[in-house]
C-alpha cells in the first residue's frame, strides 16, 4: 500500500477532480469506489491501495505517479502485461481475428499511446498494449490501405517497445523492433524507415555493440531523404543525434562530434517539436551534447557541466527526454564529486517523469553511489534509494 507524502495525496486528488469539474460522486462512480472511500481519501483519513490509486488515476485521466510520485505499483502492472504482449506479437504475420476498433478509433488509440510514451506513462501503455497491438495487426492484414495501416502498426509497436525496453524485457523489445522493421517498408515512406532505424539503436545499446550501431545509423543517414524541409531535417538530425551518443559510448569522440555538429546544423532552422514520434530541435541537440559528454566518460564531464550551467530543458520537451537530461547530469555530477547537486538532479528527474526515472539504470546506479558516499540528508536519500530500487 502506498505511503502518503505529507498528507498531500488527498489534496492532489481533490484538486485534479475539481479541475475536471467532477463531483466526488462522479469520481467514485468512474473509479468503482464508494463515495465514503473517495471522501476519506481526499480528506487524508484513508490510504488508498495500489489498485484504488490506479483506479482513481484512470478516472482522472492521469498516471498514478502524477498523484503520488513514489508510487511503484506500475512496475507490477507492466510485468503482468508482458506475457500478453508477447502472445500478440507471436503471430504478427498471420491474420487471426478482426480488429475490435474501427479505423477512426484505432487512430485515436494509437495517438494516445504515442502521447503516453512521450510523457513516460508506461503503465497506461501497458494496460492497453496487447489489445492495441492485436488491433493494429488485424487492421493491417484486413485493409487495402497498407501504407497507412503500416504507419499505425509502427507507431503502436514503438509505444509498446518503450514499455518492454524500459522495464528490462530486452528480448521482447528486440522482437517489437523487428516488427517495426517488417512493417516500415509497407509505408513506402523513407522517413518512417529512418524513425525505425533510430529506435533500432536500442538493440546495439543492449548488446554494447556500439561500433556496429554507429555504422548502422550512418547507413540509415545515407538512406534518408535529403533535408529539404522540417520533417526531412528532423529525420536526419535525429539519426545524427543518436549516432553521436553511440559513438561516444564506443569511445570515439571525433565521430561523436562530427555527428553532433551535423545535428546542430540541421536543428538551426528547425522548430523544437516531435516529428514522427521523435523530438528534434535545438533543445534536443543540446541534451544530446550532454549525453555525448557523459557517454565519453569522466574526462569529459567539464563539457557536461558547461551545457548544464548555460541551459536547462524547457517544459516544451517530452517528459521522457527532460528527465533523461537530469539523470545523465546527475551521473556527471557524481563523477565530479558534486554529490548534493547529483541528488537534486535526480529529484528533478523524478518530479518530471517518475516511471522513467525509477526504471533508468543510471538513476539506480547513481543513487547507489550516493548512498555509499553521501553523509548529509541521509534519511531523504535513503527513501529515494528504496523507491528507485538502489537498495
Amino acid at each position: 500500500m502506498p505511503v502518503l507524502e505529507d498528507g498531500g495525496l488527498g489534496k492532489r486528488i481533490a484538486a485534479l477532480r475539481k479541475a475536471r469539474r467532477m463531483y466526488q460522486s462522479h469520481l467514485a462512480r468512474e473509479s468503482y469506489l464508494s463515495l465514503p472511500t473517495i471522501k476519506a481519501i481526499e480528506q487524508g483519513k484513508r490510504q488508498p491501495s495500489d489498485s484504488a490509486l490506479e483506479s482513481i488515476a484512470t478516472a482522472l485521466g492521469v498516471d498514478p505517479t502524477r498523484l503520488l510520485s513514489t508510487f511503484t505499483g506500475t512496475e507490477t502492472r507492466v510485468h503482468a502485461a508482458l506475457p500478453a504482449i508477447s502472445t500478440s506479437l507471436a503471430a504478427y504475420d498471420v491474420p487471426i481475428s478482426p480488429a475490435s476498433r474501427n479505423t477512426a478509433e484505432l487512430h485515436a488509440a494509437v495517438s494516445d499511446a504515442v502521447n503516453w510514451r512521450l510523457a513516460a506513462q508506461y503503465g497506461r501503455i501497458a494496460h492497453h498494449a496487447a489489445d492495441l497491438l492485436d488491433d493494429a495487426l488485424a487492421h493491417f492484414h484486413a485493409t487495402t490501405d497498407k501504407r497507412e495501416a503500416a504507419r499505425l502498426l509502427v507507431a503502436t509497436a514503438r509505444s509498446v517497445d518503450a514499455v518492454a525496453y524500459k522495464y528490462g524485457a530486452r528480448d521482447l523489445s528486440a522482437r517489437l523492433i523487428e516488427l517495426m522493421r517488417w512493417a516500415a517498408p509497407h509505408t513506402e515512406d523513407l522517413l518512417v524507415s529512418a524513425s525505425v532505424a533510430y529506435v533500432r539503436t536500442e538493440v546495439f545499446f543492449t548488446a554494447r555493440a556500439h561500433t556496429a550501431g554507429t555504422h548502422a545509423l550512418e547507413a540509415a543517414v545515407d538512406a534518408a531523404p535529403a533535408a529539404t524541409d522540417a520533417n526531412t531535417a528532423a529525420a536526419r538530425g535525429a539519426l545524427h543525434m543518436r549516432a553521436a551518443v553511440i559513438a561516444g559510448r564506443a569511445g570515439d569522440p571525433d565521430t561523436a562530434e562530427t555527428h553532433l555538429a551535423e545535428a546542430r546544423r540541421l536543428s538551426d532552422g528547425t522548430r523544437e517539436t516531435t516529428y514522427l514520434g521523435t523530438a528534434f530541435g535545438p533543445e534536443s541537440v543540446r541534451i544530446h551534447e550532454l549525453s555525448v559528454a557523459v557517454s565519453l566518460g569522466q574526462e569529459h564531464i567539464d563539457r557536461a557541466f558547461t551545457v548544464a550551467r548555460e541551459w536547462a530543458p524547457s517544459t516544451d520537451l517530452p517528459a521522457e527526454r527532460r528527465s533523461g537530461f537530469w539523470i545523465e547530469l546527475a551521473r556527471a555530477q557524481v563523477w565530479g564529486g558534486r554529490f548534493d547537486d547529483a541528488f537534486e538532479s535526480l529529484k528533478v528527474a523524478r518530479s518530471i517523469a517518475p516511471q522513467h526515472t525509477r526504471e533508468h539504470p543510471w538513476a539506480r546506479d547513481t543513487t547507489a553511489t550516493l548512498e555509499r558516499v553521501k553523509r548529509t540528508d541521509e534519511e531523504s536519500l535513503h527513501h529515494f534509494a528504496v523507491w528507485v530500487g538502489a537498495v
